[in-house]
């Protein structure tokens, strides 16, 4: 009987040995798989962030979109991890016209964007990717999509959307020589639904003895299967050019599908050794969302061509190389106007004035301009949900007119607006009192938007809310019928004689995407 005590232990110590191995290979595998990628699901940047360019500095990531009329333009992001990003600043405050497609790249210890607006082509440079950027200078040259490479010898070159490419002078500065073209792009199938063949954002790098070229074709919008991602590759920066056998790279198939027009790839490593595809598209049902950028992995073949990895689906949850951190914390729009400058998030429609504006007592005062929503030029922001509130406190003086509205264009727009003592409905253009006699100079306004249907309240103490009678819907405010490339965003309006004061913008989303 004496030897049970022993074997009891026996067992204790055993048990207690396979618990720990277990507890310590659990935790090994967790180790490993953190170390080895993260859960993420797409987009990596939710609303209208359309033609992304990137740029990895080192250990950071630094990325540029399309910026049209919104004032200030190219506003440069910030990231160490691909997923979590922060504004850094406005580059371009000097309106120049509409803003496409930029190219973010850094040369000799300088960075560079270059950019076409209104047909015609820039560069602005910094120093620091902080600023300040310099005024923007003009290249002559006419074709849109500017993308920068670099030979073995440090010879500078501009490829454009027609396939063709202008050498650049040292400084980067203006072109060195005439246009020569080198690509004609890849045969799309003409059985294929697309809205042109509209070979568009060339981006090029190099790696091994290849030089990689990666273009949009099939147009930009149109149907939902248009829009694609081709590549080639070149041992010379100048060409000739070889088709990819993985061409299209990426393309919507349906238009069932969630991701639409998926396109304007840029394809870059980090310091790894894993490769990344930044690219844009609109989501189904959302179109007025504009174009959101989203990110996949890609993998090498042995014979040195890119793809997308077999088992990716760019609309599920999908692991990432690397160690990304996705905690995805919000990149709250809410806004106390605190100062002293203005939050990099807002734009203006249509040109930045800087004396327009006065940020101070934790609000911000805006000087009436125009007789209506369309000219203006209200101060805007990205909204990033399918589901959200906006709202705002505001004080009229004189015979200005404030309101907080979605605004697509100058065509197009709703919301609701107050004058001294009216509370105002705008419904397309159409503007009326809803609730006369309701207010003395002060109110508070709010959007409610869910799945593209808009109500609208007002607030004289910002606790109790009345709805008003007047609602709309969002779903047609988008480039297909608008044409434009823009997207809906959530304005704060500053209309006629006087001036309004805005406070305490809140935007709460309501729904996870």
């Amino acid at each position: 009987m004496r030897d049970k005590p022993n074997r009891t232990n026996l067992m204790r110590v055993l048990y207690a040995m396979i618990f720990l191995t277990v507890c310590f290979s659990a935790n090994a595998q967790e180790q490993r798989s953190s170390k080895t990628g993260a859960l993420f699901t797409n987009p990596l940047f939710a609303g209208d962030y359309p033609d992304p360019s990137i740029l990895r500095d080192g250990n950071d990531y630094y990325a540029v979109h399309s910026s049209f009329e919104y004032y200030p333009g190219l506003l440069i992001w910030h990231s160490t991890d691909l997923i979590n990003w922060k504004p850094v600043v406005n580059a371009l405050k000097t309106y120049v016209g509409s803003v496409w497609a930029p190219e973010l790249t850094k040369y000799d210890g300088k960075y560079y964007i270059y950019f076409p607006a209104d047909n015609k082509n820039y560069v602005i440079t910094a120093d620091n990717i902080e600023g300040p950027w310099t005024e923007p200078v003009l290249i002559d040259i006419s074709m849109i999509d500017p993308g920068h490479v670099v030979d073995e010898e440090g010879n500078r070159y501009l490829y454009f959307s027609s396939g063709s490419y202008v050498p650049l002078t040292r400084d980067g500065l203006s072109v060195a020589g005439e246009p020569v073209h080198s690509y004609d792009g890849w045969e799309i199938p003409r059985e294929w639904s697309i809205e042109c063949f509209c070979m568009e954002g060339p981006k090029l790098f190099k790696r091994g003895e290849y030089y990689y070229l990666t273009v949009a074709e099939g147009g930009t919008a149109g149907p939902a299967t248009g829009h694609m991602v081709i590549s080639a590759r070149t041992k010379s920066p100048l060409g000739p050019w070889e088709n990819s056998p993985f061409n299209p790279i990426l393309r919507a198939t349906s238009n069932k599908d969630k991701w639409w027009s998926v396109g304007h790839g840029t394809v870059f490593d980090d310091t790894e050794g894993n490769w990344f595809m930044i690219f844009h598209g609109y989501e189904n049902g959302f179109y007025n969302m504009g174009r959101q950028t989203m990110l996949v992995p890609v993998e090498w073949t042995k014979d040195g061509w890119y793809k997308i990895p077999d088992n990716i689906e760019i609309d599920q949850p999908m692991k990432l190389p690397g160690e990304a951190n996705v905690s995805r914390r919000p990149d709250q729009l809410s806004d106390d106007f605190d100062g002293p400058e203005l939050n990099p998030r807002w734009k203006f429609f249509g040109g930045f004035d800087a004396n327009r504006f006065e940020l101070e007592n934790n609000s911000i005062t805006i000087k009436g301009k125009g007789h209506a929503i369309a000219d203006c030029s209200p101060m805007l922001c990205i909204p990033a949900d399918h589901a959200y509130t906006a709202e705002v406190e505001m004080e009229i003086k004189d015979d200005a007119i404030g309101g907080l509205v979605l605004f697509y264009n100058r065509q197009a727009s709703s919301g609701i607006l107050a004058d001294s003592k009216n509370i105002l409905a705008n419904l397309r253009g159409w503007q009326f009192a809803t609730e006369p006699n309701a207010i003395n100079r002060h109110v508070f306004l709010r959007l409610k938007s869910v799945d593209n249907t808009v109500d609208m309240f007002y607030s004289l103490d910002g606790a109790a809310w009345t709805k008003i009678e007047n609602s709309f819907e969002t779903m047609g405010y988008n480039h297909n019928v608008l044409s434009g490339f823009l997207s809906l965003r959530i304005g704060l309006c500053s209309i006629g004689d006087g001036e309004v004061t805005f406070k305490n913008f809140k935007y709460h989303s309501l729904s996870q995407k």
